[in-house]
This record gives structure tokens, C-alpha cells and sequence, in this order.
């Protein structure tokens, strides 16, 4: 049996008697996100540690679990996650996934900031998530089998059909979106100007430091998963400014009305 099992087992148990039954649609915010939380109508909520949960020990991200109604769609929203850089083992960050498809949750969207490394990807730049490059050094799929496959495709893991959803509800917004490949690095330290280089070498747009173990773990579940990120900064060696974590938050923060607003009228066909 696979040792996370149990943990996870009992987190769907506690999301269940907590929270009631799951809903469709569960949204994970990112950096400097947590006023989408502001759109919810709020059933109820729990702290992430009455869940079991991993806490995080990152500002900007609040750990709670909450559910209501967004845009008049049932969703779960996950205010907070945590991250290899804080010490946390694969399986840990990305306990959360795996208890939310136990629990029942059917489409996952996932949120994060991220570093813009390409033409056009300047703070405030909403991107879809197209694909993604691992180089965080590990993945939450090692050790033993966990879902139904031992080797999941990832050809389609940012799910075409999501993605479009979303550009066609920015398109009735009147909100930009473009698309790009997201690097996933260890951090917790910025890059370095010329691992950026490399980055973009081999055909990055975004960097950051998460989001791939989670999608790794959403495809292996079964989910239909999508992500959005923010550019919340120019990668490092682009500005000629140091990089810092308050800036990351404050660029989120700045265009979170942009994606309440989206998200609010996306789930409406997730429903």
C-alpha cells in the first residue's frame, strides 16, 4: 500500500464531515491571490491544520479550505499551499490534490506568480499554463504507485478544453490572456540571471516554484486540471531591479479583481 494512504484517507474523511459533500470545481490561489476569496459566497470553512493539512510558512498564503458558491457554481477554494522550498517532502505538497479527488472534486484550477522571461510576459500579465518544464530535481509520482497508471501521459496535463474556456470567458470580459510554458524550480532562492538564460533556451516563458508537482499529481489522480498564472515580476537579470518576495504579492494583488472576475464567469460552465 502506498504510505500515503492513510493521511490522505483521512483529510478527504475530515473535508467530508467539515466541509459536507465536495463540490465540482476546487481553485488553488497562488501568491498575493486570496482576495478572489472576497467573491465567494461563503457555506463554510477550516482552517488547513483542522484538515491534516501541511501548513505554510510563506506570507500571502493563509491555509484554509473554504466552499460556496462563485458565479453561482458550487467550489472548494484553497487559500493557501506549500512548497518544496519550505522543506516539505513531494509527497506532502501535494497531499491537498490527492484528498480532494478522494473527497469528490471533479476539475482542479490551479493559481500561481510567476517571473516573466518572454516578449509580452510584464508584471500584471495574466497567462494560461500551456505546458511545463520540471526542474525542481524530483516529482511526486516516485516511490510507489499511487494512481492507475505508473507512467501517466502528460501531453494534455493543462487540459485543452479548460484552457479554452478560459479564453472565452476573458474573451466576454474583455480581459487579456495569453499562453506560455512554465519552469518549475526548487528556489527558494530567485535564479540567477543565467539559469533564466537557460530557461529560456530551452523554451520557457514563466518560472517559478510550484504548480508542476501538483499538476503531476492531478494527471496521475484523473483530474481535469488547468492552471493561471500572474507575472508578478521580470525574471531575474531582465530589470536590473533585485527581486523580492512583497513585489511577487503586490503585482498579484493588483490585478486579483481581473481574476475574480474570471473565474467568476469560468466555473459558470464548470458547474
Amino acid at each position: 500500500m502506498h504510505p500515503e494512504v492513510a493521511p490522505v484517507t483521512a483529510i478527504a474523511a475530515a473535508m467530508q464531515r467539515e466541509l459536507g459533500d465536495a463540490p465540482p470545481v476546487a481553485i488553488v490561489l497562488g501568491s498575493g491571490l486570496g482576495g478572489v476569496v472576497d467573491r465567494v459566497s461563503i457555506r463554510s470553512q477550516v482552517p488547513s491544520s483542522t484538515l491534516g493539512l501541511p501548513q505554510s510558512t510563506v506570507s500571502g498564503h493563509a491555509g484554509r479550505l473554504l466552499v460556496g458558491t462563485l458565479g453561482g457554481t458550487d467550489v472548494a477554494v484553497l487559500s493557501g499551499r506549500v512548497h518544496l522550498y519550505e522543506g516539505y517532502s513531494p509527497s506532502e505538497v501535494v497531499r491537498y490534490v490527492r484528498a480532494l479527488h478522494r473527497w469528490g472534486v471533479k476539475k482542479l484550477l490551479l493559481t500561481c506568480s510567476a517571473g516573466g522571461m518572454t516578449e509580452g510576459m510584464t508584471p500584471g500579465t495574466l497567462v494560461v499554463i500551456t505546458d511545463h518544464i520540471n526542474l525542481q530535481g524530483c516529482s511526486p509520482l516516485t516511490g510507489p504507485q499511487w494512481g492507475p497508471e505508473r507512467f501517466p501521459d502528460m501531453g494534455t496535463a493543462y487540459n485543452p478544453a479548460m484552457r479554452a474556456d478560459l479564453h472565452a470567458a476573458a474573451k466576454s470580459l474583455g480581459v487579456s490572456l495569453s499562453e506560455g510554458v512554465y519552469v518549475a524550480m526548487m528556489g527558494p532562492a530567485y535564479e540567477t540571471p543565467a539559469e533564466i538564460g537557460y530557461a529560456r533556451t530551452i523554451g520557457g516563458d514563466l518560472v517559478g516554484m510550484s504548480t508542476v508537482p501538483e499538476v503531476l499529481t492531478a494527471v496521475e489522480a484523473g483530474f481535469t486540471c488547468a492552471a493561471l498564472s500572474v507575472v508578478s515580476n521580470l525574471a531575474a537579470g531582465m530589470s536590473g531591479e533585485p527581486l523580492t518576495h512583497e513585489e511577487v504579492s503586490e503585482i498579484a494583488g493588483r490585478v486579483g479583481s481581473q481574476v475574480a472576475d474570471l473565474f467568476e464567469k469560468v466555473v459558470q460552465s464548470w458547474g
